[in-house]
């Protein structure tokens, strides 16, 4: 039994049982990685896999509980390699974010700026997806840290800590007649427009959907997407009224007006989740500084640890002219 061989199992159970996509993701050929395959459940002496024809079409019960301790020992290799390169001062090495579109696109580059500048030996990844395939990926233990939102209670981990706090803002083009109110926005002047907001917006427990409701307001949520630059765009053809986070507004928006939607939706959060299996190298502690200045890296390292309690305070977007550089909202005079 080969750690090789226990990566290669893992591969074919996050691929769906899908051995071209499997081989892809570990660099490896298909017949190389069903032969190594092969070998392991001779080992063994039971099937990790049944199959039909020349595809697997099911994880059998005894491979379930080997694809579990795999996991486990692949994540202590892992381990024990991110240790050794700590100690040893190494500043290469590779650092997986798993992150929503808008994290993505708008709040990281200028952290990961900083920390290439720092780290030049690093390769990052971010793997940008909706909320659900970023969980899933942190889960999977296949990101170092993740980055999402929430309104209300923290996502699901084993550590989550506050970035920042931000509200929704509603786009509309120049001279759309929100934008020529003079005054705040109700929820009763949204529901007049199609809205054209994220993908979480199709569930009906979402906390855009719940605002609406509890006002006994059933809005038209005419387009979904899970890229801000996508509602933008949709805004820009006269699909809707566009409902988005306020960290996706900047300076190539000047043909759109964002107007502040304080008070008529609850205040998200931008979470860090960081699994406490997983000895983080001292780039990925550098990131988790940029991101949360306030944090001290004793306290976090013995939350780890120790499940000791950890606090943080986080401000609001606007007030981190650090990872900010939005398009200021507009303002009413009332």
């Amino acid at each position: 039994m080969t750690l090789t061989q226990l990566r290669y199992i893992i591969a074919i159970a996050d691929a769906q049982l899908n051995i071209t996509q499997a081989a892809a993701k570990v660099h490896a050929t298909q017949p190389g990685l069903s032969k190594q395959l092969k070998q392991l459940e001779d080992e063994l002496g039971f099937l990790l896999f049944t199959r039909r024809a020349r595809s697997i079409e099911a994880i059998t019960p005894a491979g379930v509980k080997v694809i579990q301790h795999a996991r486990t020992i692949l994540a202590e290799a892992a381990n024990i390699r991110a240790l050794a390169a700590n100690l040893r001062g190494e500043e290469a090495g590779e650092l997986h974010i798993a992150t929503t579109h808008t994290q993505a696109r708008y709040v990281l580059p200028r952290p990961l700026a900083a920390l290439k500048q720092r780290y030049p030996q690093v390769a990052i990844h971010v793997a940008p997806g909706g909320d659900a395939e970023t969980l899933a990926r942190h889960a999977n233990g296949e990101a170092d840290i993740a980055i999402l939102s929430s309104a209300g209670t923290p996502p699901e981990a084993d550590l989550a800590l506050p970035i920042y706090h931000w509200d929704r803002v509603a786009l509309v083009p120049r001279g759309h007649p929100l934008a020529m109110l003079g005054r705040p926005l109700t929820l009763a002047d949204l529901i007049a427009y199609p809205l054209v907001s994220y993908e979480s917006s199709r569930a009906a427990d979402s906390s855009l959907r719940r605002a609406f409701s509890a006002a006994g307001l059933n809005p038209e949520i005419s387009i979904t997407a899970r890229d801000a630059d996508l509602i933008k765009t949709y805004v820009r053809t006269g699909l809707g009224v566009g409902i988005l986070a306020e960290m996706a507004i900047d300076g190539s928006d000047a043909d759109l007006v964002a107007l502040p939607t304080l008070g008529l939706f609850p205040l998200c959060t931008t979470w860090l989740l960081i699994r406490k299996d997983r000895v983080l190298r001292d780039y990925a502690e550098a990131l988790i500084r940029t991101l949360i200045p306030d944090i001290d890296l004793r306290d976090l390292r013995r939350a780890l640890r120790d499940d000791a309690p950890l606090q943080v305070a986080a401000q609001h977007w606007s007030q981190r002219q650090d990872l900010s550089r939005q398009m200021p909202l507009a303002e009413f005079q009332i």
